[in-house]
């Protein structure tokens, strides 16, 4: 006997693995959220089960996924189609549902470390940015 109850999906750890995946530090992901964000606040986020739609909507933009991918990602779900999908064969699901791969895996790779690099970019000139700014406070200071 089993019952089909919906699983609840934790949009917090979904945060997580996604920012994992394309290597970003959770300090990295609150420098660009804003100043009123940490690495301690960020971790705090991930451990929440359901993140408010705007903050979600936020993250979402700046680990560049859609947020729709950080609500509904099923780990034990993806875990499956990958085990079942090889070079675009088609899986059975049920009676009448096929899932087919509609993007090419690698082109989707390339992508996102483009965007990691240019994500990297903007952390780096921040960072620049303050240490030239310590530098000026340091200076007037003497």
């Amino acid at each position: 006997m089993t019952t089909d109850m919906p699983k609840k999906i934790h949009q917090g750890r979904n945060v997580k693995r996604f920012r994992e995946m394309l290597g970003i530090k959770q300090e990295a992901l609150a420098t660009e959220l804003g100043e009123d964000w940490s690495q301690k606040k960020i971790s705090l986020l991930e451990q929440k089960e359901t993140i408010e739609p705007s903050l979600l909507e936020q993250v979402a933009k700046i680990l560049k996924v859609p947020a729709e991918a950080i609500r509904n990602f099923d780990e034990e779900a993806a875990i499956h189609n990958i085990q079942n999908n090889y070079d675009n064969a088609v899986i059975n699901a049920g009676p009448s549902i096929n899932y087919r791969c509609t993007f090419n895996p690698i082109d989707k790779i390339v992508q996102l470390y483009d965007e990691k690099v240019a994500l990297i970019e903007r952390l780096l000139e921040s960072e620049r940015e303050k240490v030239e700014m310590l530098k000026g406070k340091e200076g007037k200071q003497m």
